[in-house]
């Protein structure tokens, strides 16, 4: 395991925000989600593909606060541009259980 400073970690935006919509990402190689999520006034609206579709499900998922990383820059994945990385915790079986803040958290806070 590479080893970071502090500063190296105060670089990366891991910011709290709250899934708006969900929608099927058919076009995707591996089973995806095409995600939208409101990081607060400061970021706004981003959205992401992410590889969540072994454990949840589009309905499950609206609504749900998540953590993802901000100050990625934009990656286009097929025809789809993903502006954040979805956090998340891969499963033996490379399934994802999502990284989520343990109470309500205002959309947009720092994990720090």
């Amino acid at each position: 395991m590479k080893e970071i400073s502090w500063q190296d970690f105060e670089v990366v935006e891991l910011r709290c925000g709250t899934i708006l919509s969900v929608e099927d990402f058919p076009q995707a190689r591996v089973p995806a989600y095409k995600i939208q999520a409101d990081f607060g006034p400061e970021i706004g609206i981003k959205k992401t593909s992410a590889q969540v579709t072994d454990l949840y499900s589009k309905e499950n998922l609206v609504g749900r606060q998540i953590i993802g990383v901000v100050n990625f820059p934009a990656k286009q994945i097929g025809p789809f541009r993903s502006e954040f990385l979805l956090t998340g915790f891969y499963q033996d079986d490379r399934s994802v259980v999502l990284a989520v803040p343990e109470r309500p958290v205002k959309n947009g806070a720092k994990l720090g």
